[in-house]
């Protein structure tokens, strides 16, 4: 049995060498680093088994966000409340929502942390001879102005699902040149999840509302990573939703409801005057409170 000559003694393999010189490339990123953030910030989003997940541990920022849920889904407050809630004490500026289903919840905002004067929302139902979802067109070249504006942290855009790829792809570069997030809501559809898309992060999101009692499943939002920096998810993620603020909130609203029907039956006994116009309203108030 003969003994290799040194010259042949076997080599590493180039695949090895390169693997120890590529974490040093700035802008190189590797697909077994993917929980490790390059040059790339990151806003966590509240959720801890969600930040687990992503990229760095959170939003990126600088990146447009595509979120998919179906209709009247109505999941994004319950998973962007929390993230933005903190990205706004963090920091000043104003929060722009860009044709938004339905009017926020003032209430619910603030018991999250979030102050309502500073959302600015763009609804484009409100001009007259306006389209009631908007001009898919005009609403992002709305949200690429509101990204280039100084004064914005993010922008919370529900755009239609007829979006050329070059509409996205504008996007996602104002979000990457300002540094700020857009996340991006559309109507989940089986023909959308399978399209391209030059976001960096996609998600779809439903709602689980659990079943009520001693014993049942408490109400959570099903998420599924559709894409992002590394390995596929196979399983959904199921965030819990007992940190949500809306029972104290409603507990708010049912004490107000309380104490105006209590003073509506107090003037109605006489503790106080009334103006003969002013009765039967009174009247309608404490039978509808009451």
């Amino acid at each position: 049995m003969t003994t290799p000559h040194a010259s042949q003694t076997a080599q590493p393999a180039p695949m090895a060498g390169a693997a120890r010189v590529l974490p040093q490339l700035q802008g190189v990123w590797r697909g077994d680093g993917w929980q490790q953030a390059l040059q790339q910030r990151v806003q966590p989003s509240g959720h801890a088994l969600l930040d687990a997940q992503l990229p760095g541990g959170g939003w990126p920022l600088g990146a447009m966000v595509e979120l998919l849920q179906p209709a009247h889904g109505h999941a994004e407050w319950p998973l962007l409340l929390p993230g933005l809630a903190a990205l706004m004490q963090r920091s000043a500026g104003q929060v722009v929502l860009v044709a938004p289903p339905c009017r926020p919840f003032a209430p619910g905002l603030e018991a999250a942390g979030v102050a309502a004067h500073r959302l600015c929302c763009v609804d484009p139902g409100a001009h007259p001879g306006a389209h009631p979802a908007g001009d898919g067109a005009g609403l992002a070249w709305v949200c690429e102005q509101a990204l280039r504006c100084r004064d914005v942290l993010a922008v919370l855009a529900w755009l239609p699902a007829g979006l050329p790829m070059a509409t996205l792809r504008r996007l996602q570069w104002a979000a990457a040149a300002q540094g700020r997030i857009l996340w991006l809501w559309r109507e989940a559809s089986a023909a959308l999840q399978t399209v391209a898309s030059p976001a960096p992060l996609r998600l779809r999101v439903e709602t689980e509302l659990g079943e009520p009692g001693e014993g049942g499943t408490p109400a959570c939002l099903r998420v599924q990573l559709l894409k992002r920096r590394g390995p596929a998810l196979e399983h959904p993620l199921k965030l819990p939703l007992h940190h949500w603020a809306w029972q104290d909130v409603l507990q708010a609203q049912a004490q107000r409801r309380t104490r105006q029907a209590d003073e509506a039956q107090r003037w109605l006994h006489g503790h106080g005057q009334l103006l003969p116009a002013e009765a039967p309203a009174l009247q309608a108030a404490a039978h509808t409170l009451g």
